[in-house]
């Protein structure tokens, strides 16, 4: 009697970190036919960052398809999570045979915080998937298919400080910003992107970043240069709505931070600090009102 041969099993896996982002610009040029509106910006990589660990098993009798979890039970863990779509994309895209795929999660990033936590994740999954199946793709091929999944995918592959145009997929490398302590706030409430776009779209902006005066002070490692430049377009229209966003950058200013700003369509806010101390001491003191307060540095 013949016995076919017993098929492996083999596994590997490999964990990534997911970095938040905050803009240290931010402009809305122009809205396209299709809907989407241009923006210009230049967006920095903070240390604050998701674990995400990423496992592939191929030879089990029963493969179990993409199975993800996370560290926050009221997360979904479907096709609703961007971090499972983007492996969906990824065995659609590249022809891979997907077997058994395990995603976990563990969230540090706020959730709906203007930090692109969501997206940073679904980065690390085409990155480690990219990485585990020796797919052999490029950050140019990666980025594409990040786009397909959200504009702040491609940047997020990327990292580092990066110049954003486009619908924030065209991206150009920009000098590290100088070195700095970076306090985030996120306060208790979430802020609807498309209501945002919305509102901005019936507005006639006067005052726009001073963007490329911003990229002059990052040429010349010029800190100050770059925090009295720091400025974002959806600021003024989040914070209409929530006093907060303005009582917390106040207080970032009055409690030693060189320059502060809301990040994306908020709600968090930032500040950036030259001195580690008063960046200690600002942060101990928010965390006591605003539990998603965080001390970290711009990489």
């Amino acid at each position: 009697m013949l016995f076919g041969k017993k098929q492996e099993i083999t596994h590997a896996e490999t964990e990534v970190e997911a970095r938040a982002k905050i803009n240290l610009t931010l402009d809305v040029t122009g809205k396209r036919d299709d809907g989407y509106h241009t923006v210009k910006m230049v967006m920095q990589s903070v240390a604050l960052h998701d674990d995400v660990k990423v496992a592939v098993t191929h030879g089990e009798k029963k493969p179990r398809g993409i199975v993800l979890s996370c560290n926050l039970p009221y997360l979904p863990v479907d096709e609703r999570n961007l971090a499972y779509r983007a492996a969906e994309l990824f065995y659609e895209t590249t022809g891979i045979l997907l077997e058994t795929c395990e995603i976990h999660i563990e969230k540090r990033i706020p959730v709906a915080a203007g930090l692109a936590g969501g997206s940073s994740d679904a980065a690390a999954v085409l990155r480690a998937l990219s990485a585990l199946h020796a797919a052999g793709l490029t950050d140019d091929e990666l980025c594409a298919m990040g786009l397909k999944l959200g504009a702040d995918v491609p940047f997020c592959l990327r990292g580092g400080t990066m110049l954003a145009e486009g619908i924030g997929e065209e991206l150009s490398p920009l000098p590290a910003l100088p070195h700095c302590f970076v306090v985030l706030c996120k306060p208790p409430f979430a802020v609807s992107t498309k209501e945002v776009y919305r509102e901005i779209d019936a507005l006639d902006i006067k005052k726009r970043p001073d963007t490329d005066g911003l990229i002059k002070a990052l040429e010349k490692g010029d800190l100050a240069g770059v925090t009295k430049r720091l400025a974002n377009v959806m600021e003024g229209v989040t914070a209409r709505k929530r006093r907060q966003i303005d009582e917390i950058k106040r207080f970032l200013l009055e409690n030693g931070a060189d320059g502060a700003l809301m990040s994306g369509s908020g709600p968090t806010v930032y500040g950036l600090f030259a001195d580690e101390g008063r960046a200690k001491t600002a942060a101990k003191m928010l965390s006591r009102r605003f539990a998603d307060t965080f001390l970290t540095s711009a990489g």
